[in-house]
Parts: C-alpha cells; sequence; structure tokens
C-alpha cells in the first residue's frame, strides 16, 4: 500500500509517501510546497494544490492521509490552515484517493510511541523506521509520519 501523508501549512506545507512492502515501510520521496512569500491567500492555496496534483501524478498512491488542525492561540492561523487542509482534501479526493485524518497525538504515538513528543523526536524517528540517510525537514518529516500513522492505524472512515 502507498500512502500520501500531509502536513498542511500555508507557509510550507510537506508531504511524503510512503510504501509498506513485505520487508517493511520505505520513502518514496517527500517534500515541501513552499507558496511565494507575500502571496495572496488565493495564490498560495493554488499553489499547493498544483504542488499535491503533481505528487499524486508522480506517486499514485492509495490514499492521502493528512494532520488535523489542532487547537493554538492564533485564530488567523487556525482559519488559514483549515483553508489549505481543504484544498489538500479536496486534491486527493479530485485524484479518486480516500481521505483520512489523524490527530496530532495519533500521529506522535504512532511514530513515537508518546503522544506529547517533540518536533525532533518524530524527525528521529521517521528517520529510524524509513531508514533514511539524513533527517528529512520538519514539515517533510511530519507528513511521513501521517503516512506512518494511516499505516499504522489503517483507518478507514474517510473524511
Amino acid at each position: 500500500m502507498r500512502v500520501l501523508g500531509i502536513d498542511p501549512g500555508s507557509h510550507v506545507t510537506g508531504y511524503g509517501v510512503v510504501e509498506e512492502a513485505a520487508n517493511g515501510l520505505s520513502c518514496l520521496f517527500h517534500g515541501e510546497i513552499k507558496p511565494l512569500r507575500g502571496a495572496s491567500l488565493a495564490a498560495c492555496l493554488q499553489t499547493i494544490r498544483d504542488g499535491i496534483v503533481d505528487v499524486i501524478r508522480r506517486a499514485d498512491p492509495q490514499a492521502l492521509a493528512i494532520e488535523n488542525i489542532f487547537f493554538g492561540k492564533n485564530i488567523r492561523s487556525l482559519i488559514k490552515q483549515g483553508h489549505v487542509r481543504g484544498v489538500a482534501i479536496l486534491a486527493g479526493a479530485d485524484g479518486g484517493l480516500p481521505v483520512f485524518e489523524y490527530s496530532p497525538l495519533e500521529i506522535k504515538k504512532a511514530v513515537v510511541g508518546y503522544g506529547r513528543a517533540e518536533k525532533g523526536q518524530v524527525q528521529t524517528m521517521v528517520r529510524a523506521i524509513l531508514k533514511l540517510p539524513e533527517l528529512p525537514p520538519p514539515d517533510a518529516a511530519d507528513a511521513l509520519a501521517v503516512a506512518i500513522c494511516q499505516l499504522h492505524f489503517r483507518k478507514t472512515d474517510t473524511l
């Protein structure tokens, strides 16, 4: 099974494609989509959507897994993150993919074994699980963790 994981963010959206085979999990590729600084919200969302559509075309995943919004103090950031999640979910649905969501707690628990793990711990465990030669960038590592989480929990309730 091949899963595209997405870590939605308006400044940086991480993505990672993880495949499960008989010999375990492997990373096909990962990266970050970075809209131009100062671009309008519409232009940022278009860049993110186009980037995700391109990844779906290249990877041909069987599912898309995305991090759910976590609560924070900055309402404006949460609203922007909601917009990014929306275009990511739509890109997956347009690509015919089932879309699954996981909370940060579920993701960290699946990858690190502890729901309150720090970003660095997630990066280190993603590197170890996928046998990567170096640490992936933070947002790509989070996206890979989301994909690993889907392969671990195998939710069936789509969005």
